[in-house]
């Protein structure tokens, strides 16, 4: 097994993502996460940047991090001054962080064309700077040297690229990491310069890819598979521009489908899809569902012909098991589906035996696919859907009457009343709230008049409400579908609505969340 070390730089490379930011106790956080699970190495942030990574570092120190080693990111001397005298190499030694990751330029055309100083003064820098640091005689462990622009760097001048890095190892840097900044090379290209940069070498060598060409994670394990030992990126792939290498498929790769890698220790890979939707959650940033690995949509199965074959044998469109990475399958229903979808999904209700049933339900699907309607997000309608085909429905209340106004009356700020009159049982009950918005009034005054016959209802608050056009060449009369998530203590669910107007499709949805959540409490109590 070759080790394989994990550097993680979502806190401060991922924070250069457009709409992306960390608060410090986001920072803090996520290093103890990342520690948990077994990571080398957390980069927190430039302390001669900000004022919040230098608290990060301060909190950081004071932290029982168990393995992970914090990072302090920092730039080579500027030219023209000497490194003791220099701002920048300061803020790194009084961050107190036991390694320092230095950047410098390791491409000849970016020293005299961009940092417009010559190829001698640029060599100068990053030695200087390493040197100084690595004989600070403090609690500085190790200095990482990323070699910015590497792979563009040589493949315009070779020799100067080998003599950058080789100055830096010289200087006492205990790892060189290159950099494929712009995310232009090739998994060809990565893979032979890696090879020939080790030779150069005699320390670890490492990789930094950017994902311009969507190619960042490929290119990483292309350096891995060349030699290199240490692989930076972030999680969920975050960062400037097209972002960096995602660790989450990299760890995913390493660790699982090449099976020759000792990456995080013996902490595995069973986490991933936790850490990828707990940083989404931290950003309050919607998941990728089709990422890799961990996206909702990566055991997804939708085509009849795939589902049937997954029950006979998971690997026949799995190419690992969920489970090995955190996820779960899921059995999606639509238009093209089959009896196997049915089944697979309506698994509780015992209808495998049934096929007239099976036609039924999927036949009602199609019908209501047709219509605008989808149940891929939305089991707990597709649950109530089976119930009613099967005759087993049984409903807990009777909607009789709707009403929602709004307006901007209350010193300028909109606001909504909703009137509902449902019938439970012999009892009729009118009941009225006001909300933010009309979904948030009718699900008030729903509440009202149902919690004295149904307590577990003050238990679910909805957490997710989506809209969706369905046939927008029909303008301001187009049809549009709305999804809805509730929670309660121990469930997730979505239910869905379709009208041309917006509101009905929302009480739709509304009411399905309501007798869902009934049904369900009354099955578990059986």
């Amino acid at each position: 097994m070759h080790r394989i070390e994990i550097y993680d730089t979502t806190l401060r490379d991922g924070a250069q993502a457009e709409g992306i930011s960390f608060s410090l106790y986001d920072k803090l956080l996520l290093a103890k996460r990342l520690d948990s699970l077994g990571f080398d190495y957390i980069e927190g942030g430039y302390p001669a940047s900000n004022e919040k990574d230098c608290q990060f570092f301060q909190r950081a120190a004071e932290m029982d991090l168990q393995r992970i080693k914090v990072c302090a990111f920092g730039m080579t001397r500027r030219k023209g001054i000497a490194a003791e005298r220099d701002a920048g190499l300061r803020a790194l030694l009084d961050s107190g962080a036991a390694v320092i990751t230095l950047v410098g330029k390791a491409s000849a055309f970016h020293a005299t064309d961009v940092l417009r100083i010559d190829l001698e003064e640029n060599l100068a820098m990053i030695g200087e700077s390493i040197r100084f640091l690595v004989e600070a005689g403090r609690e500085v462990k190790e200095v990482i040297f990323d070699a910015e622009h590497f792979f563009d760097g040589w493949k315009t001048n070779a020799d100067y690229a080998i003599e950058a890095i080789q100055t830096a190892q010289r200087a006492g840097a205990c790892r060189v990491v290159l950099c494929d900044t712009n995310g232009g090379s090739m998994c060809e290209e990565v893979f032979q310069i890696t090879r020939e940069a080790l030779d150069a070498l005699d320390v670890p060598v490492g990789v930094h890819c950017h994902n311009d060409c969507d190619l960042a994670v490929a290119n990483s394990l292309s350096a891995v598979r060349a030699g290199a030992s240490h692989v930076q990126g972030t999680i969920n792939g975050f960062g400037e521009r097209c972002g960096n290498a995602d660790l989450i498929s990299v760890i995913a790769n390493l660790g699982i489908k090449y099976g020759e890698y000792d990456v995080l220790g013996d902490k595995g890979s069973e986490h991933l899809t936790e850490l990828s939707r707990y940083v989404y959650e931290m950003v309050n940033v919607n998941l990728r569902p089709r990422q890799p690995f961990v996206g909702k949509s990566a055991f997804a199965h939708k085509g009849g012909i795939h589902v049937s074959g997954i029950a006979r044998n998971a690997a026949s469109y799995e190419h690992i098991a969920p489970e090995t990475v955190g996820n779960e399958r899921r059995i999606l229903v639509s238009e093209l589906s089959g009896r196997s979808n049915i089944v697979e999904l309506a698994t509780k209700h015992n209808i495998e035996n049934d096929p007239a049933l099976m036609d039924k339900i999927l036949a009602r699907v199609i019908s209501m696919e047709n219509t605008g309607y989808q149940f891929e997000a939305a089991e707990g309608s597709f649950d109530l859907l089976v119930k009613r085909c099967a005759g087993t429905f049984r409903p807990h209340f009777e909607t009789l009457y709707f009403h929602v106004t709004a307006d901007n009356k209350a010193r300028g700020r909109v606001t909504a009343d909703a009137t509902v009159k449902v019938r439970v049982g012999d009892e009729v009950r009118f009941e009225a709230a006001e909300g933010h918005g009309p979904v948030n009034a009718l699900d008030a005054a729903m509440r009202k008049a149902l919690n004295g016959h149904f307590p577990a209802l003050r238990n679910t608050h909805l957490v997710d409400y989506k809209v969706r056009v369905i046939n927008s060449e029909a303008a301001t009369a187009a049809g549009v579908r709305v999804i809805i998530e509730t929670q309660d203590e121990t469930d997730l669910w979505g239910t869905v609505g379709v009208s041309e107007n917006i509101i009905e499709a929302s009480w739709i949805a509304l009411v399905d969340s309501f007798e869902y959540k009934l049904c369900k409490d009354e099955e578990q109590d059986r």
